[in-house]
């Protein structure tokens, strides 16, 4: 305060953090700070120059309050007009500027309203009440779901503002390999989930606590106290509930929901695994609880069928997974009387068929990331565990050996000391290529595979297959 009085800076205000001026005596505060030796940041705002504490702006300001009410800024709209509201409308879901904004300002907004000043707020405000700024979402990319990749290579994106979807294919078709990038997704973009789990299949999910278990599950208060907080995912295990009395379990669980998203605005998302345990036909009793607006949740199915009306008929997407990739959407289609779609595509390996049953189009199908955490778990069952009957068995010409290598590891240590006529003999038959396509189910060792193929020096091809397993899979 002394420097900038010495440097003739007039007039002053000081708060509890800031001290702020006016231009044009940014340069004398300038001096003043760096002759302090303090660490200070200086932040604009149309003329005034604020001194504030390295790393406090309306942003953090706006986490801290957010913190304080168990909000999210998910759930948050940032409105302004200067160079010290940028960090501001970069934390908030919608960036809104005034008319009179600065010009920097408008170029980040998602929104620029017609009004100036607080005119322009009372417009926000009138939008917000009016549509909840719906309008906006195909501005809000950047907060979508990234899911995979289309037949034409573009993103496969999903809102997450929506209706509900349905993920349903017979067991073993890939429900949980999707559903578990789907999350990984939710939860790259920081939205709250929780996940009601019957069976147990999501008990090591990064990223959220888990309650419940095979003798106990926490009361419903718990459960509750657990969700009011915005940054903690939950994956509630219902083993210990009788299969008959799980649909009231969810009944009673679902008001809990309803009610945390009228006061709080999350969770954001609710997935049901083995959904036909949580909301089967029986259930209709669920419509007075289920709001015809209810929205952001997946069931997760093998049987469409067996499902209650009152949930299918919250959903406005319906995804098919696994071979027969036609009857989940017969199904969904037949139980609420509505025409199935024509030209269901045909699925392969980690593809998912999407119909969006309000938009109209075509049933269109996506290839999805595989997740994180499975390609985890991949990586080390084929380099460490027991590949059993997907073994590799060295052989030779004439069957000359049998020497069974059971995961990667052992493989690399059998083909470093096998000789020469026995690699090529599996080589040019394409046996490797073969079994990192088929067995190990990775594509590029696979590619490593027919390029080895190629390779006329015995020890260069052995090389190049060896010191790609070497690096993804051992180093």
């Amino acid at each position: 305060m002394r420097a900038l009085q010495d440097r003739g800076v007039h007039p002053i205000s000081v708060g509890k953090v800031i001290i702020a001026t006016w231009e044009p005596h940014e340069q004398a505060v300038l001096e003043a700070i760096k002759a302090s030796g303090s660490e200070r940041q200086l932040i604009f705002n149309k003329g005034a120059v604020m001194i504030l504490p390295p790393g406090v702006n309306k942003a953090t300001g706006l986490q801290k309050l957010l913190h304080s009410l168990h909000l999210s800024v998910h759930n948050t709209v940032a409105i302004g007009d200067a160079e010290n509201d940028g960090a501001l409308l970069q934390t908030a879901e919608c960036a809104v500027a005034v008319a009179n904004a600065l010009p920097a300002l408008k170029s980040m907004a998602d929104w620029v309203t017609d009004s100036a000043h607080g005119q322009g707020v009372v417009e926000l405000i009138h939008g917000l009440l009016a549509t909840d700024l719906g309008e906006l979402d195909s501005r809000l990319m950047r907060h979508y779901l990234d899911l995979g990749l289309l037949e034409d290579g573009s993103p496969f994106y999903i809102s997450p503002y929506r209706k509900g979807i349905l993920l349903a294919g017979a067991s073993g078709s890939g429900k949980t390999t999707f559903t578990l990038s789907m999350v990984e997704s939710i939860i790259r973009q920081s939205y709250q989930f929780c996940l009601i789990d019957p069976e147990g299949d999501y008990l090591q999910l990064p990223g959220a606590v888990v309650i419940g278990n095979e003798t106990m599950l926490p009361p419903m208060e718990e459960i509750r106290n657990l969700l009011k907080e915005p940054t903690q995912n939950l994956v509630i295990c219902t083993l210990s509930i009788p299969l008959a009395d799980r649909p009231v379990f969810f009944a009673k669980f679902l008001s809990v929901l309803v009610d945390l998203r009228k006061e709080y605005g999350h969770p954001h998302w609710l997935l049901l695994d083995e959904a036909h345990h949580l909301v089967p036909d029986q259930a209709e009793n669920l419509a007075d609880k289920l709001p015809e607006e209810f929205t952001n949740f997946i069931i997760i199915s093998t049987s469409p069928h067996v499902l209650s009306t009152t949930s299918l008929s919250r959903v406005g997407t319906v995804m098919s997974i696994g071979k027969d990739s036609a009857y989940p959407l017969q199904q969904f289609c037949e139980k609420l009387q509505l025409s199935i779609p024509v030209d269901i595509p045909s699925l392969s390996e980690n593809e998912i068929a999407v119909w969006d049953r309000d938009g109209g189009g075509p049933v269109y199908k996506a290839r999805f990331h595989l997740p994180v955490q499975l390609q985890q778990r991949h990586k080390k069952k084929y380099a460490q565990g027991d590949m059993s009957y997907n073994s590799f068995i060295f052989t030779g010409p004439g069957n000359k050996m049998h020497l069974k290598a059971n995961n990667l590891l052992l493989f690399a240590h059998i083909a470093e000391g096998i000789d020469a006529e026995t690699w090529l003999f599996h080589l040019h038959r394409k046996d490797f290529s073969r079994w990192f396509r088929d067995s190990v189910h990775d594509e590029a060792l696979a590619e490593v595979g027919e390029e080895a193929e190629r390779i006329a020096d015995t020890e260069a091809s052995k090389k190049h297959i060896l010191s790609y397993i070497s690096t993804k899979y051992t180093g």
